[in-house]
């Protein structure tokens, strides 16, 4: 009897054995998804050592401004032992990943400091704005989409024709035609950041808009798709509303894509930050780049880069996470 009582309390839980199994899987994706990124780190960062190692005139002249510096032979010297470039080349690579496991980005060469402490000001305002931007993005993403897959076609080949218009607009371009239209001509948002909500408006659309059109782009296929299957053919014989339709039964399957290019979506704002932060005159990485780039200041470069890689797995760590918890396919 003991034994039957005990094969039948086993049965009783017939999925115990799924659950052990998912949270295992889960586990597994999590750490493959986490050494993939240290590969990634440690890929952008030795292709920056690399970078650094093939300039023209080397490190050393790039420290002392480059070549137009016109720096003497002692001056290049004083430079390669400053900074560690006499020795091999190896030993130089070993001692930059070592710096960069203990949070050490080098120093600046305009700014004589570390790089770290040039950065540190700027990231908050760089964050700050990719993130709104990335919200607003979801949002104007969001209406399209919904717009675009609803019964009226007037109204959805409307949308897709502004789906397809954000996308390709430049951003330099369309930043200016914001400042013209809302801040020159109407006068309700400043043309230059001010520190205040105010002054954040005009970067963030600029950012948002061109994104806004390709994730729409991409929610919509998933949301066509979900409302040809069968099962949402099966809600129309229930009476399911369209707009129901499109809320419970495609919505989720046009979030999943537009989730996993989150990370991708990440990488662009903090690129096309550089471009929006200098027209509107905001302090931020993308400026901070700018100056690095024209200023031939390499560790302030790498030190950006670096940043806006780690952002950019992290961001696509996370984005995988969430599409595990919004489609059990994936899961």
């Amino acid at each position: 009897m003991s034994t039957g009582h005990g094969a039948n309390a086993v049965m009783t839980k017939p999925g115990s054995g799924r659950a052990a199994t998912h949270r295992k899987s889960w586990w597994v994706a999590v750490a493959v998804r986490l050494m993939g990124a240290v590969i990634a780190l440690w890929l952008v960062a030795t292709l920056a050592f690399v970078v650094l190692q093939a300039l023209p005139g080397g490190p050393a002249e790039a420290a002392l401004g480059g070549p137009g510096s016109q720096a003497s032979a002692e001056a290049l010297q004083a430079a390669r032992e400053q900074y560690g470039l006499d020795r091999p080349v190896l030993v130089q690579y070993g001692h930059f990943l070592g710096q960069l496991m203990q949070g050490d980005l080098g120093t600046s060469y305009s700014q004589k400091k570390p790089v770290a402490d040039v950065m540190g000001p700027l990231l908050a305002p760089t964050l700050t704005l990719a993130v709104w931007a990335l919200l607003a993005a979801w949002v104007l993403a969001l209406m399209t989409a919904m717009v675009a897959t609803g019964s009226s076609r007037v109204a959805a080949r409307l949308a897709s024709a502004l789906e397809l218009v954000a996308s390709v607009l430049p951003g330099f371009w369309l930043a200016a035609v914001l400042i013209i239209v809302f801040a020159t001509q109407l006068g309700w948002f400043p043309p230059v950041s001010t520190g205040t909500a105010r002054g954040l408006v005009l970067p963030v659309l600029a950012l948002a808009i061109p994104l806004a059109g390709y994730l729409s782009q991409t929610m919509r296929e998933g949301m066509l798709n979900a409302l040809a299957s069968p099962y949402a053919l099966a809600a129309r014989t229930r009476g399911e509303s369209p707009w129901g339709l499109r809320v419970r039964h495609a919505l989720r399957h046009g979030l999943v894509p537009g989730i996993n290019l989150s990370g991708w979506a990440f990488g662009y704002l903090i690129s096309g930050a550089v471009v929006i932060e200098t027209v509107f005159a905001r302090p931020g990485l993308g400026r901070a780049l700018l100056t690095a780039v024209t200023g031939r200041d390499v560790p302030l470069v790498l030190g950006v880069t670096l940043a806006s890689a780690l952002g950019y797995v992290l961001v696509t760590i996370a984005a995988d996470a969430l599409v595990r918890l919004v489609d059990r396919r994936a899961a």
